[in-house]
Order: C-alpha cells, then structure tokens, then sequence
C-alpha cells in the first residue's frame, strides 16, 4: 500500500525532530563529561541492538536484510554515519548546540549540489539559486573575518559534509538494496567501527550518568522507530521540509538548558539557510 496519510507523517516527524534534539542535547551534555568516542560506541550498540531486532521481525529475518549486491558502499555508509556522528557531538561542545545545528542545516543544500556529479541528477537554475543563496547564509552565520577559520566551525562543516554524502550514497544503494537494509547496515557496520575505536577511549561513569547514557539509548531507537513510521505513513518529500524543526528544538534546548546565546547573525543566516533548504526540496519535488 502507498503512502497516503500526509498529515499523519507531519506530526510523526515533528515528534521525530523533538526526540532527535533530546537526544543531541544528552549527547552534548555526556560528551562534555567523557570521551566522544566511548558515548557514541555505548549509543550505537543499543541502535545495533535495535536494528538487528527490527529486522529479526520482518519476513526473511536477519538473513534477508544483510543481504545487498553493493556491501562495500554499504559497509562505507556505516562507517562514515558513525563518525560523523562522532564529528557531530565534539561541535556541540565545542560550539554549542544553537551554532552547530545552524550550519549543519546546510546538509541538504550540499546534498542538492554534489547530486549532480555523484548521482546524475539534474540541478536546475533555480536550486543552483537556491543553493547560492543558502550558502550565502552559512556566511552570514559565520561572519567571515571573525569565525569563518574557528576550528569549531570547520567541525561543524565538516559534519556537514560527511551527513550530506552519507545522504547522497544512501540515495545510490537505495537503488537497489530496500530500506530495511540501508537500515541494517547502518546500524551493524556503525557499531563494529566504533568498537575498534571507541573502546579504547573507554573511562568510568558516574551512576547518574548512565542514567542519561540509557536514555540517550532510549531516544535514539524511538527517534528511529518513529522515523520508519513517518516514511510509512507519507511521501519523504511531503515531511522532510519539517525536519528543519530539529534546529529549533535543538536551539531552545540550547539557550534554555546549557545557557547558549542566539545572536542575530545566527538568527538570520539559519532562517536563510532553512528557507533556500526548504525551496530546494520543493523544487526536487516538482521535478519528480
């Protein structure tokens, strides 16, 4: 059955957005205390957990969703979601949350220009505007001359990037490989990564912190679980403009909780960036 309930899939990816800032907020608040690498290594072995019962429960069980002609690009996928998760988490605490989620709201626009070369698509006049124009803000937001060399907001653009082609190559093997194996994939493959590297940065933590590590675990298997749900629901192009919410949510959880400041170059190059954002994919979808 296709996709046919529209506003289900709005609410369920507002709710999606939401549970995805609680979750960058404990991520940011763990990673300030303890290595990156060891919180994103105890995250991902919950998700792999979480992967790995999804797909014990649909038809062919584990056997079928590892199962891909392409296991390089998807073991590549894997790895490269993980550490940029791991770029992700150091730029809010060294930037903040508020600052990091307004530059990395460029992902799609970075995903709208590489599509062409790595993919084949078309990008008209208008999104190559639109790209501009959202780029323009990026630069808005790091006031060149001022920040534009901070290590922290290099970090994150970087984790930009890498989200945007871990985007660009999800689209190519999805191709060929279901949804449910991306999704198996991503979980396993990211887990074996950063157990090779995270345990060796393994430390101590207090009780109450591994209360917030179990619900950091929490939010992102239902952050996920409410994700498959919102693709089942409706068409990504009709929910994925709301996906910008996160950067809300994220940016209140910054100033409410860790006492980050929004400043108007902030304000104005995020709501730039999240405009062009949004028009390019309205215009991806029209070209469909």
């Amino acid at each position: 059955m296709s996709p046919s309930n529209p506003r289900l899939g709005i609410a369920l990816m507002v709710a999606t957005t939401f549970v995805f800032a609680m979750q960058d907020g404990i991520s940011r608040h763990l990673a300030g205390e303890y290595n990156v690498l060891m919180i994103v290594m105890i995250r991902y072995w919950f998700f792999a957990a979480f992967v790995i019962a999804v797909a014990s429960y649909k038809a062919g069980g584990v056997k079928a969703a590892a199962q891909t002609s392409q296991p390089l690009i998807q073991a590549f996928r894997g790895a490269l979601l993980a550490l940029e998760i791991c770029v992700t988490v150091l730029a809010f605490v060294l930037l903040g949350l508020v600052e990091s989620h307004a530059i990395f709201a460029c992902y799609p626009l970075i995903i709208a220009a590489l599509s062409g070369p790595v993919l084949g698509e078309r990008v008209g006049r208008l999104r190559w505007m639109a790209i501009g124009v959202g780029f323009i803000g990026i630069l808005i937001i790091l006031q060149p001359g001022l920040r534009v060399f901070s290590p922290a907001a290099l970090i994150a653009l970087l984790a930009a990037l890498m989200f945007a082609l871990y985007g660009l190559l999800t689209r190519y093997v999805a191709r060929r490989d279901s949804a449910a194996t991306s999704f198996f994939w991503t979980g396993t493959v990211g887990a074996a990564v950063m157990t090779l590297i995270g345990v060796w940065a393994w430390e101590p933590m207090s009780a109450a912190d591994w209360r917030w590590m179990a619900l950091l675990c929490i939010t992102g298997a239902f952050g996920h679980f409410l994700l498959i749900k919102v693709y089942e629901v409706s068409e990504a192009s009709a929910v994925q403009p709301f996906a910008y919410l996160q950067l809300v949510f994220a940016s209140g959880l910054g100033m409410l909780v860790f006492n980050e400041d929004l400043h108007a170059n902030v304000a104005i190059g995020a709501a730039v960036v999240t405009a062009a954002g949004i028009f390019t994919l309205w215009r991806e979808r029209v070209a469909q």
